[in-house]
Parts: structure tokens; sequence; C-alpha cells
């Protein structure tokens, strides 16, 4: 058993004999308790020909299992009063619930027939690939998420994080029960799996319910994947013209995974950049020149790799002086260090909202899987926080001068009319970052 005390949070943790590991933080002043089944698997698992089949299977397990009904599985939970829910990334699927606390391992009982006994009814598969294929649907009527997909296709050129996660209607069509079947048998395995838990639970008897549900499972290793190198291309420009209102833009950098210690100084440069309403893109780009209503930057580490992705929605007219400004922002803040008020406020953006999410259990349990699944190991949230607390300004600057280069550095837009001028000005413009 491996313990980890915090101001924030006590965590212990228990691998099973066959790998899967049970990982709790107690929080005894609750009546809940949140639960999560963690899975090492996601878009990136998926060869070309099966692509959308992790988030295809995390819809086909709440529609059935050997011995409960979709409707049983939902009227277990939600009626009594808790709820249910579930998310496919590239690295990870997550199935989760939050209940009433004496309804725990009713819960748990549930989760695990759906992790070990789907029904994957063939009539089930064929209504929710037409479902699947509404969503994929309505993505495409969404500019935003439209101009993203083009964004990644072309950082991740002819490569797992370069496809959708949620597959095209023709790898839908052609995906078959027993590849499903496959599929799942392969990559759900103990070694990839966790059982977190969170709120009013003990350690011991978390472990002793999970080993009776899951301890007969056989072990077997963890999948893997293909990593991205320096032979995965990368195009610079991506730009397509639809008749739409406004025009939609990504910027997005190729960097470093999440392993990388720099990470810390990148969520700073993030929260000054863009990522809320105080953010110098947000105050340039809407408040001072009303060019745009949606505007920020964010983003999303891998293992091995990450994105650093600027967006925006903007006035069809005015795109041209808006990408400017978004363009000498970022250029800004590679070249001048930052203020000691920007930095400061930024660590208490980020230090004040990891102590409210980690009120909850949902909170709380979201953190402790993610951590198991992506780390190896929960770190302690006051470790994060003097992490951020020890980020200067000088810091900061590196960082961005890492992030920022023209290299590996992709530009996407949907546009009502994109010209060859635009786009050979846009070219020279994505230089300024070498």
């Amino acid at each position: 058993m491996i313990k980890c005390n915090d101001k924030m949070m006590e965590v212990q943790e228990t691998r099973l004999g066959n790998g899967i590991r049970v990982v709790t933080a107690p929080l005894p002043r609750v009546q809940s308790v949140a639960v999560g089944v963690w899975v090492g698997v996601g878009g990136r698992y998926e060869s070309p020909k099966l692509s959308g089949i992790s988030h295809f299977i995390e819809h086909l397990l709440f529609k059935g299992t050997e011995k409960r009904s979709a409707r049983d599985i939902s009227q277990a939970i939600e009626g009594r009063g808790g709820f249910c829910n579930a998310f496919t990334q590239e690295e990870i699927t997550c199935y989760y619930a939050r209940v009433a606390y004496d309804h725990t391992w009713k819960t748990l009982d549930i989760l695990s027939d759906m992790y070990l006994h789907p029904r994957f009814d063939q009539s089930d598969i064929d209504r929710e690939r037409g479902v699947i294929v509404e969503e994929i649907m309505m993505y495409r009527d969404q500019p935003e998420h439209v101009v993203q997909e083009m964004l990644i296709e072309n950082m991740w050129r002819d490569h797992e994080l370069g496809r959708p996660l949620i597959g095209t209607p023709e790898t839908l069509k052609n995906i078959t029960r027993d590849q499903i079947m496959a599929f799942k048998r392969k990559k759900y395995v103990p070694e990839a799996t966790v059982f977190a838990f969170t709120g009013k639970v003990n350690h011991d008897e978390c472990v002793s319910e999970v080993t009776g549900q899951m301890g007969r499972v056989r072990p077997a290793p963890a999948p893997s994947y293909r990593l991205v190198d320096t032979g995965v291309g990368q195009h610079a420009m991506a730009l397509k013209q639809k008749n739409i209102e406004q025009t939609h833009m990504a910027l997005g950098f190729r960097i470093f995974g999440r392993h990388d210690r720099r990470r810390y100084a990148l969520k700073v440069l993030n929260v000054i950049l863009g990522e809320n309403m105080s953010s110098r893109l947000f105050q340039t780009i809407r408040e001072k020149h009303g060019l745009a209503y949606s505007i920020g930057s964010g983003m999303q580490l891998f293992a091995e790799t990450g994105a650093f992705v600027v967006s925006a929605g903007l006035d069809r007219n005015r795109r041209a002086k808006a990408i400017d400004l978004i363009l000498k922002e970022i250029i800004k803040i590679k070249k001048e260090e930052v203020s000691a008020r920007e930095l400061n406020l930024a660590k208490q953006y980020i230090v004040g909202h990891l102590r409210l999410a980690l009120e909850s259990p949902l909170g709380q349990m979201m953190w402790i899987g993610e951590h198991i699944i992506n780390y190896g190991a929960v770190m302690a949230p006051e470790e994060v926080v003097s992490a951020i607390n020890a980020i200067r300004v000088e810091d900061v600057q590196k960082t961005a001068e890492a992030v920022f280069k023209d290299r590996i550095a992709t530009f996407s837009m949907l546009s009502p009319e994109v010209s060859e001028q635009e786009h050979k000005d846009l070219t020279q413009s994505l230089k300024e970052f070498s």
C-alpha cells in the first residue's frame, strides 16, 4: 500500500495481484462518493480503420450488460439520486458516477459489470453507430470545432493524434462487432485499469470490494501506442472556405509532453496569455478592440508531445486586424518579461482554481485517477502549488521562447472567403516566430 498525505487530500493506493490499481481519497465529512473506472486507452491506440472505436465502446458500455439493460443501469444510479457519465480522450477512457455514500458498492457493481460483461448486442451497435454519426454531423455544423479538427490533422500528419477522437462516418460504418469485442478484450486489461474512490470511503473496504469484483481477471500487459517523433510531419497552414458568418482561426504549436518540468511555467504562461477574461488576448482582442466574442488559449499535454493553441471566432470583415493583434501579443510575451503583478495574479488564479476543484469528491476523484493513469502516482496538490509558486518571470519568458517558434506552428482558418494573397500574408506572418 502506498500512502500520500497532503493538506488538501490523503491518498492511499493498492495494486491487486493482477495489476489493477485501487486508489482512494477519503472526505469523511461529506455524504457522497465519487467512483471512477479509468482505462489507459483512447484515440491514439487506434488503427486508421478503427478510428473512433474507443469512443464507440464508451457509448456501448452504457447500452447494457449480460444481466442489466441500459435502463437498469441508469435507473440504478439516477434513481438513487446520483449521476453517471463517461469521457474518451487520446490516452484515457473514464467511466464515473457520484452517489450517496450508502450506494457505493451497488454503483461499483454496476461499473464493474459494464467493464467486464458489456452486451455488445448487434442492434445496440447499429443504433449507436447512427447516434454517433449524428454527433459528428452536429460537430461539422460548429465552425469552432471544425477549425480545431483542421488544426490537429495538420499538427500531427498521418498520426493517431491527428485524427478526430469520434472517428468519421466512414470508419464507424465499417467497424464490426467482432472488432469491437477484440479491441475491448485487448485494451481493457488490468495493467491499464484504475479504480478511484473519493468521499465517504474506507480504503481497505474499497480494496476488498474491487478484489471481489475484479480479482479473478487475468493479468495482461498495458497496450502501447506509436510515439510522435521527428518523422511525424506537420503542415504550417490549413485554410478552408465555408459560407459562415464569422472567421474561425486556431494557431497551434507542437510542444513537449506532460513529464517536462516546464509544464508549470507553461500553465502560468497560458493563464497570462489567454485562459481567462483577465488575460492579455481577451483584454486586447475583445475588450479593447471588440474584434471577437470568443478568444483564448489552451494547452493539452500527452506523454511525449503536446499542443499550445490560441483560438478565436472573429469579425469576418476585420479578421486581418484581429489576427495581427493576436500575433503581436504572442510575440510580445515571447520577447518581453511579464510583470511581477501579472505573474502573481496568474499564480493566485491557478492555485485558487485548484483548491476549489479539490473541495468536491468528483474533483478529487478526477485528480487521483488522472494522475495514476498519466504519471503512475498521485502528485500531492501542495507539491503542485509549490511548483507553481516557484515560477519566476524569466521562467515564463524562456518557456514562451521555446514554445512560440515558426517551425512547430500550424495555423488553421475557416472563413467565408480565403484569398491567395491572404494565404501568402499569413505564411509570412508566421515567420515572425523564428
